[in-house]
């Protein structure tokens, strides 16, 4: 299956790709097997809305090869606009199931990001790898990453860690450094590991590393996953989802369903 097969449905002027989480799969693992690289994109609302008014995140997505959808109210919009996508496919979810995918062809992921180590437990992305090579038979760790915080502006450490991903020649690498750094820093792995994949997954490693909890199933069902990470983080949280998000989402549908 390949990335052309999909015609992009276009919202507030991103085109996302049409593609359910088991088609993901499936384009990586073909093309991993044909030696081509790529990159995955999980835009949700608040992506979506810097998109419009900031240029380097317009470039990140630019230079995805996938745009997934990461947010319900994007597959509403979707719907109401005649155009719908098949499914939310959020990087929190990606993780697992690409990790399992990628452990039937016997393939490496590296994981980046997580809490730093601590009074003598593993930091976070080395216990995030260990869970997914435990639960995803086959999959090999080619390394793990927790950088310090502030890293990317010490140009020694920035190329230290450059030259510890790319010289582990992963298949796939899990960047969990939350938007937009992770994407930046993607951007400058990609010219050291041309044929490797890479998903920008935010804090998915901390949820597979079991260091904060993800939202149950049912409000991931029914796009109120942000209610739940608002709960649990109301100060860093609040004000980008109520000032800035949900009226942009409500402007994003009310747009779609005009049109």
């Amino acid at each position: 299956m390949s990335i052309e097969t999909f015609d992009r449905v276009e919202l507030d002027g991103t085109g996302f790709d049409p593609i359910t989480e088991g088609e993901v799969v499936a384009v990586v693992r073909e093309a991993i097997a044909a030696g081509r690289g790529g990159r995955i994109l999980t835009p949700n609302i608040d992506i979506l809305r810097q998109a419009r008014v900031d240029g380097e995140v317009r470039d990140y997505l630019d230079d995805a090869d996938l745009i997934v959808a990461d947010g319900m109210p994007l597959v509403w919009a979707s719907k109401l606009s005649g155009t719908p996508l098949p499914e939310r496919v959020a990087g929190s979810s990606l993780i697992w199931s690409l990790s399992r995918g990628l452990g039937h062809d016997g393939r490496s992921v590296f994981v980046v990001g997580g809490t730093p180590a601590a009074d003598g437990v593993k930091d976070g992305a080395t216990r995030a790898a260990d869970r997914l090579a435990a639960e995803c038979a086959g999959l090999r760790i080619a390394g793990t990453l927790c950088p310090d915080y502030g890293f990317e502006k010490d140009e020694q450490a920035y190329a230290d860690f450059c030259t510890k991903v790319a010289g582990a020649e992963p298949d796939l690498v899990f960047v969990g450094l939350g938007f937009p750094k992770q994407e930046a820093v993607i951007t400058r792995l990609r010219a050291e590991l041309p044929n490797a994949w890479f998903v920008g997954c935010g804090a998915a490693v901390n949820f597979v590393a079991g260091d904060v909890e993800r939202a149950p199933r049912w409000m991931q069902r029914t796009g109120l996953e942000w209610a739940h990470r608002l709960g649990t983080e109301p100060r860093r949280l609040a004000g980008r989802y109520l000032k800035h998000d949900a009226p942009y989402a409500l402007k994003l549908l009310a747009q779609a369903r005009r049109r």
